[in-house]
Parts: C-alpha cells; structure tokens; sequence
C-alpha cells in the first residue's frame, strides 16, 4: 500500500513540531504547503510547494493537484490552517475581523476538505484532521468571531466524517487550549508553560489517529492540560 501524508501550514510552529514528529513514521511520501518555508528539508521522500490564499478555491485545487494517488494508496492529511482573533466584546467586533476568521479557520478548511475528499475517492481509503480549538466546545468570552469560526469546523468534521464512510475516509480535530509555542511563550510571559501542549506531541496523537483510522472517526479531542509524571 503507497502512504502518502499531506500537512497544510508545515511552516508554522504548530506545523513545525508536528512534521518533525510525523517524518519518522512510516510513510513514502510526505507533501508539506505554506506560504513560505524557512528551509528545505534534506529528505528524498519529501516535496514542499508553496501556496497562496487557501480561502481562494483554485489555489487549493492547485495544491491538490500536486498529489498523485490511485486506488492503492491510503491518504492523510493534517491541517494547522486557521487564525485567532480575540479581546473585543460582540458589540465591539468589526465585520472585517469577523470575515477573516471566517477565511481562515472555515472557509479554507473547508475548501481542504472538499478536494481531500475528491482524492480519497480516487484512492484507497483516508484520512484528514484539522486544527480546531478548545474555546469552540467552551464559549469564553472576549472571543466570539475565533471560536463561533471553531466551532462551525467542528461541525464539518462531525458531518464530513458521517459523509465519509461512504469514500472510506475519516475525519478527525484536536482541539488544543494552549500550545507550547515561542509566540505564546512571548504573550503570556508569566504563565505555567509546564501544562502546555507541545507541537511534537501533537504529532504522535495525529499519528494515532492516522493508524487508527478505520476505526477513529467524528472526535474532537480537547487538548486543555497535561500532567508531567
């Protein structure tokens, strides 16, 4: 069976973590999109392409198109794509804030799922999680336009999951709280990072989730604190 994963936002420091993570597993070859990349991974089964606006319906056609797959391969696709807007009451937020987060953490998901799903119809079997968020099951307040926009995906996770039995996909999204990054270090300088999700271990629970994927469908996994042991 040919293994192929495709994460979208390989670049950030969520994407970062996780891909680290994931190039050792057993997989043959590996598509990693951004908007730019820092440097290029010294790997031979690994491909890195560039994107534009992933709200833009052909751009993520035109990422999808770089996969090749046939009815032997087994597909898997992680997303980080999103945003986070935040600290204005709803009386406060402008209708351009709220159009972005629809964009980002939405619309371009959705246009993901759309074409991944169109592959996996193509192929043998797979699987896609998104990067959702802990306020999208928990309203907190001062947050609206982010975790309305978060919790619209886990809506289509839930439904795309149902859909996807039929196409031999599954779908699932971690829903992280706070994630162990240098720009959350920089915002919250006085927090307790040791509770802190880090970037690599979300990459073996996405990993999980894609050995597991015949049977792991429709979850959101809030991800809100760890225990150290």
């Amino acid at each position: 069976m040919d293994r192929k994963l495709i994460i979208f936002g390989a670049n950030g420091a969520l994407g970062k973590g996780v891909t680290k993570s994931l190039l050792q597993k057993d997989f043959d070859e590996i598509y990693l999109f951004d908007f730019k990349f820092d440097e290029n991974i010294s790997n031979q089964k690994v491909k890195q392409f560039t994107i534009k606006d992933l709200s833009i319906e052909n751009n993520v056609l035109a990422s999808m198109f770089e996969i090749k797959t046939n009815e032997k391969t087994q597909l898997f696709l992680f997303s980080t794509i999103g945003g986070y807007y935040g600290g204005t009451a709803i009386w406060e937020t402008e209708e351009k804030d709220f159009d972005r987060m629809m964009d980002m953490n939405l619309k371009s998901n959705f246009f993901i799922a759309k074409h991944f799903s169109t592959l996996v119809k193509k192929s043998y079997s797979g699987s896609i999680c998104f990067t959702s968020a802990y306020t999208g099951n928990n309203p907190e307040e001062l947050k609206f336009s982010y975790g309305a926009t978060k919790s619209a995906l886990n809506y289509l996770v839930k439904t795309l999951s149902l859909e996807g039995n039929k196409i031999n996909l599954s779908v699932n999204a971690i829903a992280p709280f706070i994630i162990d990054t240098p720009a959350n270090k920089e915002w919250m300088k006085n927090a307790d990072t040791s509770k802190w999700i880090k970037p690599e271990e979300i990459g073996e629970l996405v990993y999980s989730l894609f050995k597991n994927y015949n049977f792991v469908s429709g979850n959101i996994i809030e991800l809100k604190n760890r225990f150290n042991n």
